[in-house]
């Protein structure tokens, strides 16, 4: 018996994964730009900072690199029980580019690893694919990644995937929050819905407490529970770049927020100085239908939610009142739903609702 076979018994099918490169190469090619350098399939992927020297003279003289990592957390459980393997990669493209930009940083590039019991290469080929889709979306490459077979670590027919994404931004204008003071504004971008987080609680409370099916559809939501469930994280990349390309002053973009696990409560604060509190207006942005329905269906309190899920709110931007009106015609401009929900006032360093 060739040992391969002993070595497919076990669990690791090799003949799979050559399999799933073959199928991915188109769509992770497709997200490759002159900066890439290499063949797809080398050990480590090569990315050029210099590869057109006007351009890096332009917009960076003192480059500075920007790095995060996440996944999409239990929403992954979702997608395996409806089946749908080509979104989830795009949430978890998005749960790291819209870190990445909340510093100023542009992303340059995208890893990622998808670990399994057992490889199937169209189930992996959809969910690269996915991949694929978020860093178009979020002009950066997909650099690279590992496919880890582990037999006996994880159940049969389980995946996950986790991301890393690196960017990079001009020292001088690193956005971080120090210039954010009382009587500066609170801008709301609009989300898709839950995006990636909370889906321990929701799973819980509407399919374990509840019993709902993910194919039931659900008159207040509109539509399947699933499908509601499986909507992508919304990507806030190319908005909010050309945003702070519009103003190019640090001073009116003062402050950047991508509210995830933790919601407004717990995000807000992370780039509010010492002696600044954010108060935000209850009722300022219209909240989508699957908030209200989670909170009904769990008995759940209004503390708990706004801890749990953004609530209807993606991303957080702060600027000085003078600029407000017109930041938010911008980014409505750059295809965004904007909002003023609140202010910063003098106070502890917190989030309070009002």
């Amino acid at each position: 018996m060739a040992k391969s076979e002993r070595y497919k018994q076990a669990g690791v099918d090799i003949d799979a994964g050559e399999a799933l490169v073959r199928r991915i190469a188109p769509a992770v090619r497709r997200t490759h730009t002159p900066r890439v350098l290499g063949e797809f399939g080398l050990f480590a992927g090569l990315f050029s900072l210099d590869y057109d020297q006007r351009v890096l003279r332009r917009h960076y003289r003192r480059p500075v690199l920007a790095a995060c990592t996440d996944s999409a957390g239990t929403k992954m459980r979702v997608a395996l029980k409806m089946k749908r393997y080509n979104t989830i990669g795009i949430d978890v493209v998005a749960m790291n580019v819209n870190d990445l930009v909340t510093c100023g940083a542009e992303p340059l590039f995208f890893l990622d690893c998808m670990s399994t019991s057992g490889l199937d290469p169209k189930i992996g080929a959809d969910l690269v694919k996915g991949l694929a889709a978020g860093c178009l979306e979020a002009d950066c490459a997909l650099l690279g990644g590992e496919t880890a077979e582990l037999p006996g670590f994880y159940k049969k027919g389980d995946y996950d995937i986790a991301g890393f994404a690196v960017g990079v931004v001009e020292r001088r204008r690193i956005i971080d929050g120090r210039t954010i003071e009382p009587g500066d504004c609170l801008i709301g971008l609009a989300s898709s819905g839950l995006h990636a987080n909370g889906y321990s609680l929701v799973r819980r409370v509407l399919l374990d407490q509840h019993k709902m099916k993910l194919n039931d559809r659900i008159d207040d939501l509109g539509s399947r529970l699933g499908d509601e469930l499986l909507k992508p994280t919304r990507i806030y990349v190319r908005s909010i770049l050309r945003l702070l390309n519009t103003y190019r002053v640090k001073r009116i973009v003062k402050g950047l927020v991508h509210v995830t696990g933790g919601g407004l409560t717990e995000n807000v604060p992370r780039v509010l100085p010492q002696g600044c509190r954010a108060v935000i207006r209850l009722g300022a942005w219209p909240m989508p239908a699957i908030f209200p329905f989670v909170q009904c269906m769990g008995d759940l309190t209004d503390e708990e939610m706004y801890r749990v899920f953004n609530m209807g709110i993606g991303m957080v931007v702060a600027a000085p009142p003078y600029y407000a009106a017109a930041v938010m015609r911008r980014l409505a401009r750059f295809g965004e739903q904007p909002f003023l929900i609140g202010e910063v006032k003098r106070g502890k360093r917190e989030v309070v609702y009002e």
